[in-house]
């Protein structure tokens, strides 16, 4: 379950909020019948209908990279990578499936994950993916060279475009996850996996090392 709570059908008392259940859910009222044409459960919508002005600024950021001059095949491409280098299954999974419906072949959506180094890419394509790594996991450090190779291949218009909405799902997929909404509600993974019962708490460092002189002075392991 989502973190935050999910506004039902009868909740609501926004029009765009209705307009949204609507064109997702039909008749259907999304918390008590979830589901999606893509699979998703669609809790990010009724989470995001807590805040009338945060979901109205969400849905236009949406309105603003499908009106985008960018190749969509670009756009796709920093968003998916977006979603894989944050680590949201959900971001990453609906975008592996607006990439299919542009017409990329599975290979070149499976290459996603691997970014740039993989074979399948153009010059451009692989420039776009690297700056998507730029962007998340360098916090916008761009070396000159990949930006210099965007600049010399993409209008500016289309540059800031791909800057803006690479980083919009960036945002998009630490806030899934934080939130915990479709695919993103899972278990911490990285936990302490429990020792065998009779281990007895001791310096494992000294477990790994070579034995020193110290060690014979304090005896066995």
């Amino acid at each position: 379950m989502p973190r935050l709570h999910q506004v039902s059908r009868e909740e609501n008392d926004s029009p765009l909020v209705e307009t949204m259940y609507g064109l997702l859910f039909g008749e259907r009222d999304p918390v008590a019948e979830p589901g999606t044409a893509t699979g998703t459960p669609g809790d990010w919508w009724s989470v995001f209908a807590n805040d009338h002005a945060v979901f109205e600024h969400a849905v236009q950021g949406f309105s603003v990279y499908r009106g985008a001059k960018l190749d969509p095949v670009l756009r796709e491409l920093g968003q998916t990578r977006a979603g894989w280098l944050v680590g949201s299954q959900f971001v990453y999974s609906q975008h592996c499936k607006s990439l299919r419906g542009l017409g990329v072949s599975e290979d070149r959506i499976a290459a996603v994950a691997v970014g740039a180094a993989a074979p399948v890419w153009n010059d451009l394509e692989r420039l776009v993916l690297g700056y998507a790594d730029c962007l998340i996991t360098g916090m916008g450090r761009v070396p000159d060279e990949i930006f210099g190779g965007l600049r010399a291949a993409l209008p500016d218009d289309q540059l800031l475009e791909l800057t803006y909405i690479t980083t919009l799902y960036a945002q998009h997929a630490v806030m899934s996850k934080a939130l915990r909404t479709e695919y993103d509600d899972v278990d911490e993974r990285i936990v302490e996996v429990d020792a065998p019962l009779d281990f007895d708490a001791r310096d494992i460092v000294r477990d790994i090392s070579l034995p020193s002189a110290d060690d014979e002075e304090r005896g066995p392991r």
